[in-house]
Order: C-alpha cells, then structure tokens, then sequence
C-alpha cells in the first residue's frame, strides 16, 4: 500500500514538472510565433549567412590542401631547374599557387627582368585573391541586417502594444504592455542570436582567408628566389665556354 503511494505521488510530481517545463520545442515554437512576422526574415538571413560561412569553410580548407600538393610537387622539380615541367605541372593544377606560378613560369624562358618576372606573379595573384575573399563580406552584412531587423520588430512591437493600451482600462494597462513589450522584445534577441554567429563565422573566415593567401605569397617569394638562384648559373655556362675558346 505504501509503495503504491509513493508512485502515486511521484507520477503526480512528474506530471506536474512536465506541465511546469512544456520541453525545449515547444519553448522554441513558442518564442518564434509570439517574435511576430519578422521572426521569418531574420531566420532566412541566418539560413543564407550559414549557408554562405559552409560553403567558404569548405572551399578555404580545399584550396590549402591544393596549395600544399601541388608546392610539394613543384619544389623538387624547380630544385632541378626543369622549368620546362615545372609549367606543365603548373599549367595543369587547379591550385591557386599552380596558377599564380605558371604564370611566371611562362616569363622564366623569355629573357624577361625580374621585375617582369613579379609583376607576373602579382598579376597572377590579383587574379586568384577574388575567389579567396568571395561572398566572405556577405556575413558582415547578413549580421547587421538581423540585428536591424530585430530592432525593426521590436520598435513597431512597441508601437502596436502602445496603440493597444490607449482605450484598455487603467488598471489593466501594466499588465497588457508589460506582456505586449515581453513578447516585442523577442525579434531583438532573436536578431542578436543569428547576428553573432555571423559574425564570428566572418572573423574566422577573414583569418582563414589571409593564412592562405600569406602561403601562396610566401610559394611565390620563394619561387622569385629560385629564379634568381638558377639564373647566374645559366648565365655563366656562355662565358665558360668563351674562356676554353
């Protein structure tokens, strides 16, 4: 009999926490239909922002793993001096350093100066640094839209809540507009809950994006000194041969 009790009692107590706590769902989907119309909005703002910060994480970590193969590939090659397939390798990589530095490579076999020589490699630079940073800002912009959409919401809330009250009697007036601007308050803490994971995903990839670009400047450093290295050494095979003449 006492046991009976005692789970009669606790199904009453559980029954009435689960009344008590109606679970994370039914609190989110409360949350968003009382934050009103702009809820949708700044919910598809979060959407295309996440969408956006996936796709650059993605081709940001697919780009370095390029960059790294197609280095390694070509360091031993331009160790060698084999310029010629150095080019080919470049030619046919579709890493960000394979393109900047087929174009160089195009100028080593030309007579160009080496200021010719950077110039290529810059040109070829300004060419891949656009598709590093692309839609990247977008989240810096996306952040700031669903904070001003909050506060967009929350504004008129208050409007709405404060035309509501003007006829209702006094006594009623506190409770109506303090739940009238609870509710209102909703679009503002929803627009800073996707704005801040915007932004952050903004600084990670801006940092992301500069640690690949210092790489491809620093391949393309080192590539300019190879040159420079190989070079003198061409240029002294005429002069040997002029001497034993």
């Amino acid at each position: 009999m006492a046991q009976a009790q005692t789970a009669n009692a606790n199904q009453l107590l559980s029954s009435a926490a689960e009344q008590a706590d109606p679970g994370t769902y039914s609190t989110i989907v409360s949350f968003f239909q009382d934050g009103g119309v702009f809820m949708y909005p700044i919910m598809l703002v979060f959407i295309f922002g996440l969408a956006i910060a996936i796709e650059r994480f993605i081709f940001l970590n697919m780009m370095k793993m390029k960059n790294h193969s197609a280095w390694k590939k070509l360091l031993p090659v331009l160790n060698q001096g084999n310029f010629r397939q150095a080019l080919d390798i470049a030619t046919n990589s579709r890493s960000a350093v394979g393109r900047i530095l087929a174009y160089g490579l195009s100028k080593v076999g030309k007579g160009r100066r080496h200021d010719d020589l950077e110039m290529a490699m810059e040109e070829g630079l300004m060419e891949v640094l656009p598709r590093l940073e692309k839609r990247t800002p977008y989240l810096a912009t996306f952040a700031n839209i669903a904070t001003l959409l909050g506060l967009l919401g929350t504004i008129l809330g208050l409007i709405k809540a404060f035309t509501a009250v003007a006829n209702v009697d006094p006594a009623e007036k506190a409770n109506i507009l303090s739940a009238s601007i609870s509710i209102a308050m909703n679009t503002t803490a929803f627009g800073l809950m996707a704005a801040i994971p915007l932004l952050l995903a903004f600084t990670f990839l801006q940092t992301k994006t500069t640690q690949v670009v210092d790489s491809i400047e620093m391949a393309t450093v080192k590539f300019v000194n190879l040159i420079r290295d190989a070079r003198p050494a061409e240029s002294a095979k005429p002069s040997i041969k002029k001497n034993i003449n």
